[in-house]
């Protein structure tokens, strides 16, 4: 596509990014599309839609989030921190503002309307927030006096804030589960890290206690008699049916009783339609998008690469595990998107915006592609 010797900005990216976690993303995203088709007519058709709503919406943000994946990974470290700190302040702010007037659905306030759209600011939000963590650490060692885990408590305790008031539980906890990895990434003492993860857990303790929603919803979990696990049982009867090979595109029940078919359990779909092989390379391709986005920074000269990749890797895998964990009846029932697969133009930005991150942050420097060049000839 371009000679080694293209000074172009997509030629150096050409030959600095990394090509095949490109390739495993932009399947993933391919994928997604064709799943749609699958899981969200009969979805469309309950709601008195037409049965191609979902799939038309999911392709108009195909397009952008491409761009999104592709724009970002031509960024240098520096810019990508720009466009964090831009897209975070302008998402808290949307956050903010969707808490006080946007529309209740499902009893959150999570969504403002753009241009006739509905856009979920927090989806946004996570790598940014990230990505700033990282930025934050990482300035431990060349700002010793700048007040680095204070500043990151606070921007987490914001972001926090705002999703607790939509309320989003899951991914205050995602959040949560990264910004604690960070700060132990970091070198922040044993001991205070483990202070912090007993907060969590009396945090989550206080949500069981006191929020129906989280306690109706764990209840179903360790008590399926006693709790309402329809879409639960549901996946897992999919599971069942599918089998290896699947019962056919088009063939399954469960899109057309779950109301989440879509999202939360298109994975479960996907294992009905189209078998547990399909599924076991879904798993696949997100394991080999995370152990080599890990294996391009391990050992990464610059401190803030080392704690930004990983730490988006770890808000994109540990999403990816736990919406199939939920799929499987391996953790609680949880309203979570499976990244590039699940319907949701938020959530494809989101993903693309994070990965296309990460594909800048793990591009070769241009002295290492000269020096393979220069050993190249040496062996010829």
């Amino acid at each position: 596509m371009f000679s080694r010797t293209d000074k172009s900005a997509f030629g150096e990216w050409w030959w600095t990014v990394d090509r095949w976690m490109l390739t495993a993303v932009l399947v993933l995203m391919v994928a997604g599309m064709l799943f749609s088709f699958a899981a969200s007519p009969p979805v469309a058709h309950r709601l008195g839609l037409a049965d191609y709503h979902f799939v038309l919406r999911q392709a108009v943000f195909l397009l952008p989030a491409v761009g999104v994946l592709i724009g970002t990974s031509l960024l240098n470290a520096r810019q990508i921190r720009r466009l964090a700190l831009a897209v975070c302040v302008i998402g808290l702010a949307l956050m903010g503002a969707a808490i006080v007037s946007g529309p209740v659905i499902k009893g959150a306030t999570r969504w403002v309307s753009i241009g006739g759209f509905s856009l979920q600011p927090s989806e946004l939000v996570k790598p940014a927030f990230i990505i700033l963590v990282a930025w934050l650490l990482s300035q431990k060692q060349e700002n010793p006096g700048m007040p680095v885990h204070i500043l990151a408590f606070a921007l987490y305790a914001l972001f926090a804030l705002l999703l607790v008031l939509q309320p989003d539980y899951g991914q205050t906890a995602l959040a949560t589960m990264v910004w604690l990895g960070l700060l132990f990434m970091a070198g922040l003492p044993m001991l205070w890290t483990a202070l912090l993860g007993v907060m969590a857990i009396v945090g989550l303790g206080f949500a069981y206690l006191f929020v129906p929603h989280v306690t109706a919803r764990i209840d179903a979990f360790f008590n399926p008699e006693k709790g309402n696990a329809f879409q639960m049982d549901k996946a897992m009867e999919a599971f069942q049916h599918g089998g290896w090979l699947g019962a056919g595109p088009g063939e399954g029940t469960v899109k057309r009783v779950l109301p989440d078919a879509h999202t939360d359990f298109v994975f479960a779909v996907i294992g009905e339609e189209f078998g547990a092989i399909v599924c076991l390379l879904i798993l696949a391709l997100f394991a080999f998008v995370v152990l080599r986005g890990l294996s391009r920074a391990a050992g990464h000269a610059d401190p803030f690469i080392r704690l930004a990749v990983p730490g988006l890797l770890m808000i994109f895998g540990l999403q990816a595990v736990i919406n199939m964990g939920v799929n499987v009846a391996l953790l609680p029932a949880k309203g979570m998107t499976l990244p590039f697969i699940s319907y949701g133009g938020s959530s494809l930005l989101s993903a693309a915006l994070t990965m296309g991150a990460v594909l800048s942050l793990t591009r070769m420097r241009l002295a290492d592609i000269h020096m393979h060049m220069k050993s190249e000839g040496a062996l010829s």
